[in-house]
């Protein structure tokens, strides 16, 4: 009795350990399925943004054609010339109307200054080493170097 209670508990053992690896191989194979359809969400969502980024793309190629068949039938745009560009601020105010009575002054723009507009920079100290003599020419060029300020009529 004792052979058969123990030939009993070793095939229990058996049958317990063989559902057990079973239900091993399937736990992995299970999560093995699941990984490779969250790699496929994935390349699915992944599909899916190009695909919009393509169609946005297309949209966007398409509408610049039709604004491109507008403006040359419908509205006559044209790209500008070459002659069509102003070099200078006074190039665009010679096309400007007179200025009406009333009206207020126009902006004025300083002249860029030369070298020789701006006075002589002496040292306080060196020019009482050096003489007396040329502080009296110094007068003459501060006056000259005032900025003369040009209007646009």
């Amino acid at each position: 009795m004792v052979r058969g209670s123990r030939l009993r508990q070793i095939g229990w053992a058996i049958c317990i350990g063989v559902v057990f690896a079973g239900f091993m191989l399937l736990t992995f194979r299970v999560n093995a399925v699941k990984s490779e359809v969250v790699r496929a969400e994935r390349l699915i969502v992944d599909l899916e943004r190009e695909k919009l980024a393509l169609e946005t793309e297309f949209e966007t190629r398409a509408n610049q054609q039709q604004l491109a068949d507008w403006n040359a039938i419908e509205f006559g745009y044209a790209p500008p010339r070459a002659d069509q560009f102003l070099e200078s601020e006074r190039q665009l105010a010679s096309f400007s109307a007179p200025r009406a009575p009333g009206s207020p002054e126009p902006i004025r723009f300083a002249r860029e200054m030369e070298a020789s507009d701006y006075p002589a920079l002496v040292s306080p100290l060196a020019a009482s080493h050096e003489g007396e003599g040329e502080g009296a020419g110094e007068g003459d060029q501060s006056e000259e170097a005032h900025l003369a300020l040009a209007s646009l009529d």
